[in-house]
């Protein structure tokens, strides 16, 4: 399911179980919603109410640090691309044929991450031989240094395609990781509970339906936060991949 369709079934599972605590209000019997009664179920919900805010709070602050550190990812590795490029440009001539390979790797890598037009990114790490970015990598190696100061750049270049590669490696895990299911179905469970006791001793009015409906929408737009920074690739918040696709400059004949 996507972030805004988890969003959505959250919001109304809580609506529903404070129309089920509304419900139970007029079922049970009334020694059952004793002032003792509702002193433990206050008590519970207060307890319940801490650990989901404090869950929250932690899903929140772990999501957008992965989204930032994921963002910097994709920044240093447009960044190593161009240093690079650099490089090559100063070994001279014959570094030519790499540099077009190299800007060739950049939509093969776009595509991985971000996916096609219309379509979601691939779960598949393609390490193919073959690829663009792979024969670039084996063509740095190639490279026959002649003097101090070329073989000095080879080894730059390759340092930095190496860095380069673990960037690339590392973004990609990250960015097929989300939150554990159990912990979402908990947190869902936890906040339905804390409605159904908001309507399980009070009537219900507009003014208090008018509030249940906006702490819904504000508890499950934080679920819709935190599901969404965890595919950063793809959704309303998807990290641009502007920073590679204009890293490199076309190259002069």
């Amino acid at each position: 399911m996507s972030p805004i369709e988890v969003a959505l079934l959250t919001c109304t599972l809580m609506l529903c179980g404070a129309a089920a605590g509304a419900r139970l209000r007029h079922v049970l019997p009334g020694h059952h919603l004793n002032e003792h009664a509702k002193d433990i179920v206050r008590l519970g919900t207060g307890l319940i109410a801490t650990m989901s805010a404090l869950v929250l709070g932690l899903l929140i602050n772990s999501a957008s640090n992965s989204y930032e550190a994921q963002r910097n990812e994709v920044r240093q590795i447009a960044t190593n691309m161009i240093l690079i490029d650099e490089l090559l440009e100063r070994y001279g001539p014959q570094a030519q044929p790499l540099r077009k390979l190299l800007r060739g790797s950049i939509e093969p890598l776009i595509v991985q991450l971000w996916g096609e037009t219309g379509r979601p990114p691939s779960k598949d790490l393609s390490l193919d031989p073959n690829g663009l970015a792979s024969r670039a990598f084996i063509a740095m190696h190639e490279l026959s240094p002649q003097t101090t100061l070329e073989r000095s750049i080879q080894s730059q270049v390759i340092q930095t395609a190496i860095a380069t590669q673990k960037s690339r490696l590392m973004l990609f895990e990250r960015a097929h990781t989300g939150i554990p299911v159990a912990l979402l179905a908990t947190l869902i469970a936890w906040l339905v509970m804390i409605f159904v006791s908001f309507s399980l001793f009070s009537p219900l009015n507009p003014t208090s339906i008018v509030a249940l409906l906006i702490i819904a929408l504000s508890a499950s737009g934080a679920i819709f936060l935190i599901l969404e920074m965890g595919q950063p690739f793809e959704g309303f918040m998807q990290i641009s991949s502007r920073a590679l696709s204009t890293a490199l400059r076309p190259l002069t004949p």
